[in-house]
């Protein structure tokens, strides 16, 4: 587990940074972990880098602006990002859903900018922190937190401690081999959890058989224009009684469920939390992943855990973020 310096400017809030593939959701937090303000704003991560940290800079600056506060009224800048995290060094070694962003020491980068106190930490680690402390994992010891959007992030949490592995970057879960066969992730892996039950693939699930012919009430939905097909277009569309919106929530579903078979396997937790946009798609989604795991799972484990949706929604990145900084022997 790493020791990070803890925020020492008591009473002072932070300003939480969950940045993602393609949001960055930006908090003013409260020491009691109340969201003082917060706004969202496009990361626009194809622009590259640079642009992405010019982003966070400016979403920080737009957010504490009509507040009237200054820099120095902070106890300093928490960014939970996508990605492998080495928590020692502040460093992304790898986000697969923000282009290019190998080894960026983007710890440092927001300290100079800004010249304040600045913490990196994983943004499904944030979150697990968050609905184990503030939401659904209250009171639970052991537990998996599943972020599913864009990709699948996932977080460990061992003995009520969040589980960091040996540098840092523990938690990939997204990034497990699913199917050797299959697609080429942003990884750079083949076949892996998230090119199968993530947001992201259940649209292209959806395009590609609308694209081959196959009707669909999506094509209205979308005015025909079947590559703007996002897997919320199919889960209303699902809800509405299409069966090809249907069945492509089934395939993602069966596939999220294979994967939490092994999770459970391995880790025999109490709960599993599922957070993330794609989350919202209820019991469409969740019920036949649930139904898999009681028929895969080795039954005593299978009868252990409990999978829910996490209860703090969009805020839970955002809200761990703040808490690794006020509590930083969490992680």
């Amino acid at each position: 587990m790493f020791r990070v310096e803890k925020a020492d400017e008591h009473g002072l809030p932070v300003i939480a940074i969950d940045l993602g593939g393609t949001k960055i959701a930006a908090g003013i937090i409260s020491d009691r972990y109340q969201v003082l303000a917060k706004e969202c704003y496009p990361t626009l991560a194809d622009e590259g880098v640079e642009s992405v940290i010019n982003h966070i800079v400016s979403a920080i600056e737009q957010i504490i602006l009509p507040k009237g506060i200054a820099l120095s009224q902070l106890c300093g800048v928490s960014i939970g990002a996508a990605g492998a995290i080495d928590l020692g060094k502040g460093i992304i070694t790898l986000s697969p859903n923000l282009p290019g962003w190998r080894d960026i020491p983007l710890r440092d980068i927001i300290t100079e900018r800004l010249g304040i106190k600045t913490w990196l930490v994983n943004d499904t680690n944030a979150a697990a922190l968050a609905e184990h402390q503030l939401g659904a994992g209250q009171g639970i010891s052991n537990l998996i937190y599943l972020t599913l959007g864009t990709g699948i992030g996932g977080a460990i949490i061992l003995d009520g401690k969040l589980y960091t592995g040996a540098c840092g970057s523990a938690g990939e879960i997204g990034h497990m081999t699913v199917d050797v066969n299959g697609l080429v992730c942003n990884c750079g892996n083949i076949g892996c959890w998230e090119t199968l039950a993530s947001g992201t693939a259940i649209a292209r699930e959806a395009i590609a058989r609308v694209s081959r012919g196959e009707r669909s009430y999506l094509t209205e939905v979308v005015a025909g224009k079947i590559g703007n097909i996002t897997a919320e277009n199919v889960a209303l569309a699902a809800r509405g009684g299409d069966s090809l919106a249907r069945d492509v929530i089934n395939k993602a579903a069966s596939y999220l469920g294979a994967g939490m078979v092994s999770l459970v396997n391995i880790f025999n937790p109490e709960m599993i939390i599922i957070g993330g946009g794609v989350v919202k798609m209820g019991d469409l989604l969740l019920e036949p992943a649930r139904q898999i795991v009681k028929e895969r799972a080795f039954p005593v484990s299978a009868a252990a855990v409990c999978i829910v949706p996490g209860q703090l929604g969009g805020d839970a990145g955002m809200l761990g973020a703040a808490i690794f900084a006020f509590e930083p022997e969490t992680g």
